[in-house]
């Protein structure tokens, strides 16, 4: 059974940083790519990043831009999420997902194949 274990949240003021981690573990599972989803207190859930591991290419939603950076360690099956200049907007609960399709729209929900459980990301004002 293939894992994702996100860490890393907490509370923070508006304008400081975080950083999440999600760690793969379990299971022989082709990873191509890997995101970061989130859904805010009364909003739909949300594509936030994406990296694909053979090309090293990202992607990001318009309001990230500029302020969150997604990396990965291979060796480590770890995927990582640097978050800056953090607004009140930015609080969610921030997932981690794992995608087995070797080419895809990777801002869709539906072309991930394993999520982790969430954590809380809370940017106070």
């Amino acid at each position: 059974q293939v894992q994702l274990v996100e860490s890393g949240g907490g509370l923070v003021q508006a304008g400081g940083s975080l950083t999440l981690s999600c760690a793969a573990s379990g299971g022989t599972f082709s990873r191509y790519a890997m995101g970061w989803f989130r859904q805010a207190p009364g909003k739909e859930h949300e594509f936030v990043a994406a990296i694909t591991w053979s090309g090293g290419n990202t992607y990001y939603t318009d309001s990230v831009t500029g302020r969150f950076t997604i990396s990965g360690d291979n060796a480590k099956s770890t995927v990582y999420l640097q978050m800056s200049s953090l607004k009140p907007e930015d609080t969610a609960v921030y997932y981690c997902a794992a995608s087995g399709f070797r080419y895809a729209d990777y801002r869709r929900r539906d072309k991930y194949n394993y999520w982790g459980r969430g954590t809380q990301v809370t940017v106070s004002s």
